[in-house]
This record gives structure tokens, sequence and C-alpha cells, in this order.
């Protein structure tokens, strides 16, 4: 019996310039969407700081017939906001979300109430019913602020039992951490499916400065390989969709649903791993 395809999808953010947007729009998307994803998400700034570009991105996409999820989260913004913001989604034919906690925009110190990403989803479901798909993230790795490994798992069974679908994990390069994680989760009474998130290496000091900021590890022989090449670039991109294209193939002998890869709006790379696979 054939395994069923994986679901795959793929994540953007909001690029900053006109030109950005276009790119993203007219040469990114369609280059992409020929993988048939099952869906696009597009990310939202710390407190919502690019709503409106995420808005404007994710409405194009939709536009064009393509499914897409909006990333959302209260930030520093308040109800009606949110509420005003899900209609618009609605209006638009979006039916698809990934909830998440967000980060208060910066100089905002302690003066907001940060809201949790399951009273996100609780509020989404309290104000749209089933209208929506919503995405959850999960941290293999464990999240950076989590009291105990314990705690993360049952942290996220809150948001799925909130009402989310499913949870999408950050991304990570040690495969027994995902596998390890759902073993966790399934002993906790979690039975949603937890897909990959995985981010193709295409620049390594940019890779390094991402990950110490969101906890995930990239595994010290992986940095040792890296830095051999130093400015080698070619040697680093090769490496790097090598080495993804493997962690991927591991995943899916191994059962994981489906991948969700953060392309850093670039089409190659990802296409690239794709393609190896053999999807």
């Amino acid at each position: 019996m054939s395994r069923q395809r994986p679901r795959i999808s793929f994540e953007y953010f909001p690029p900053k310039t006109e030109q950005g947007k276009e790119k993203l729009i007219n040469e990114t998307t369609p280059a992409l969407n020929a993988l048939n994803p099952e869906f696009f998400s597009v990310t939202y700034g710390a407190g919502g700081s690019t709503r409106d570009t995420t808005l404007g991105v994710v409405s194009t996409i939709r536009e064009a017939g393509i499914d897409v999820a909006p990333h959302l989260s209260f930030g520093g913004d308040d109800e009606d906001t949110v509420a005003k913001l899900l209609d618009t989604y609605r209006e638009r034919g979006i039916n698809r979300l990934v909830a998440l906690r967000g980060d208060m925009p910066s100089g905002m110190g302690g003066a907001m109430q940060l809201v949790y990403a399951n009273q996100l989803v609780a509020f989404i479901r309290e104000r749209t019913g089933d209208h929506f798909n919503i995405e959850v993230a999960a941290y293999p790795e464990i999240h950076p602020e989590a009291t105990s490994y314990d705690s993360d798992v049952q942290y996220l069974k809150g948001k799925l039992d909130a009402g989310a679908n499913r949870a999408i994990t950050q991304y990570f390069y040690n495969v027994e951490s995902y596998f390890y994680f759902l073993d966790q989760c399934a002993a906790a009474g979690i039975d949603k499916p937890i897909y990959a998130g995985i981010m193709p290496i295409t620049n390594y000091a940019n890779l390094s400065r991402f990950s110490r900021n969101c906890g995930a590890e990239i595994p010290r022989w992986i940095c040792k390989r890296m830095e051999s090449y130093g400015n080698d670039l070619e040697s680093v991109r090769k490496f790097g969709i090598e080495l993804v294209t493997q962690l991927c193939q591991t995943l899916l002998d191994n059962g994981a649903p489906g991948i969700h890869f953060y392309t850093m709006n670039q089409v190659e790379p990802t296409q690239e791993i794709y393609n190896n696979l053999g999807l």
C-alpha cells in the first residue's frame, strides 16, 4: 500500500519593500505553488507591526486562488482590532490561521498584557465557530521561556484543547528531538498531527543569529562543518541542501505527517530539497 503524500506547506515573511512584495507575489509564489503545497503561511511582526502588510500579501495570494494562512497574535492589539481582522479574513475567503502568542513591539516594556496562544485560539473559536482551520506552534527543543519540558508539552495540549486543529514545530536539526517530542505528546494525550518545521540553510551567520534568539539548537558538528567553509558560499549552499534533504527524508521515512518549510522568501533552496525528496 503506498504511503499517503505528506502535507507540504511554505512560510513567508511580509516583504519590507514594494519591490520585495512584487517579487514574492509574481515570481516566488507561482514557482513554489507549482510544487503543489497544501497552503502558504505569512508571518506577523512583533505586536502586529506588519499587520497591514501581512493582510495585503495574504489577500493577494488568496485572490490567485491559493490557500493561505495568515499568522495572528494579539501583541498590543485589543479584542476589537483582532475581531475585525478575523471578519476581514473571513470575508476574503480565508479559512486557515496560524495562532501565536507573538511578541510585544520593542519599547512597549511591560505595559501590555500578552495574550497566550490558547486564549487566542479560544477567542477565535468563540467569534468564528469552526470557520478557521487553526495551526499553533510546537517546540521539540522546548520554548526558551518554558519552566520545564512537561509544562511545555501541557501548554501545547492546552492550545489544541482550546480548539486548534494541529501544530507546526519551530525548526530543528536534531531529528531525535522531534520524535521524542511526539512520543511525549502522545503520552500526554495529544492526538492531533504535529508537522515538522524545517529551515533550509543558505546563510550560516543569519541562521546562527536566528537560532540564538529562538532557542533552536544547531548541532556542534554542523557548526564546525559550516565554519570550515568560511566564505565559500557555494559549499555552504551544497552542504545545507544535502543536510536538510537528509533530515526531511529521515522525518518522512519515520512517519512525520508532513513538512512546513521556512522559505525565507526564497525559491531555490526549498525547490531543490523538495525535488531531491521526489515529492
